[in-house]
């Protein structure tokens, strides 16, 4: 396979997960990033990579011929000032690059509150917090500018992430967990790794007409009343319908993950049938 070009804006968690199932894919790659610290070579999972200094006081000239040969871009950088600083600075150069694919990394507190309801892509955006508002803001300048530039953008609403280094045992151990009680609250959760995963397999996919996408309790741990070993939702999305169904399947997960796989098929079946 030939070399894949990727810039990241930020190198955070997100971002390097998503470098290391590269790296364990076998895909050549050559990888550059944005840093607020000054420009400097680094190695990650064994890849040698340059980080470019960007932010508020400076921002190393070199990084424009990295981002505008780019055929990757993801961009997990937070807004500032209730704009982009991607766009606001690098606009010009995004514009002549010929970019297969680029990924901007919002959150799920865009949807605001719903009252305990099921969101998802059709849902109204009606952020209450500062970050929600933020984020949407962004969002829409992402979209208003990759339309009038038609530029291949993705935009992945991320919900609370955890990991082997940021779960509730690391806060329990570490005295950081909060307990929040509240009526008619939920929460969110993604695993690190599924956002890997999802954004490795969008490079291939990007032009695809119907996604389809899983969430459940595999086991053998980790379900509980409200939850169980088994549960599994699967949901299936074109551009013009939505399916979204929930099965208890077989306790155990080897099983679990054969079965849930025969059920994604049956549905994305009857999907197109109809």
């Amino acid at each position: 396979m030939s070399k894949i070009k990727v810039f990241c804006f930020g190198f955070g968690q997100v971002a390097k997960y998503f470098i290391k199932k590269i790296i364990k894919e076998n895909q050549d790659i050559e990888l550059n990033v944005s840093s607020r610290k000054k420009t400097h070579n680094l190695k990650f999972e064994g890849l040698d990579f340059n980080t470019y200094e960007f932010n508020e006081k400076k921002i190393d000239k070199n990084i424009n011929s990295k981002i505008q040969d780019a055929d990757f871009i993801l961009v997990s950088i937070p807004p500032t000032n209730e704009e982009d600083i991607v766009i606001n600075n690098f606009g010009e150069i995004i514009k002549k690059t010929k970019t297969k694919w680029i990924t901007y990394l919002s959150a799920t507190s865009v949807y605001g509150n719903h009252n305990g309801k099921w969101v998802n892509e059709h849902s109204d955006a009606k952020p209450t917090s500062n970050s929600g508002i933020k984020r949407l803001k962004a969002e829409n300048q992402w979209l208003k500018f990759s339309n009038e530039n038609n530029l291949p953008l993705q935009i992945f609403r991320l919900s609370g992430i955890y990991s082997l280094q940021n779960n509730i045992l690391q806060r329990l151990i570490s005295g950081q967990a909060k307990i929040v009680k509240k009526e008619n609250h939920f929460f969110s959760r993604v695993h690190v790794e599924d956002i890997a995963n999802l954004l490795f397999h969008s490079m291939k996919k990007f032009k695809s007409n119907i996604g389809i996408a899983t969430t459940g309790i595999s086991g053998p741990s980790g379900g509980s009343k409200e939850k169980p070993v088994g549960l599994i939702y699967i949901a299936i999305v074109s551009k013009n319908r939505q399916v979204v169904k929930k099965f208890n399947l077989i306790p155990d997960r080897e099983k679990h993950r054969r079965i849930a796989t025969q059920v994604c098929l049956n549905m994305l079946r009857l999907f197109l049938k109809k």
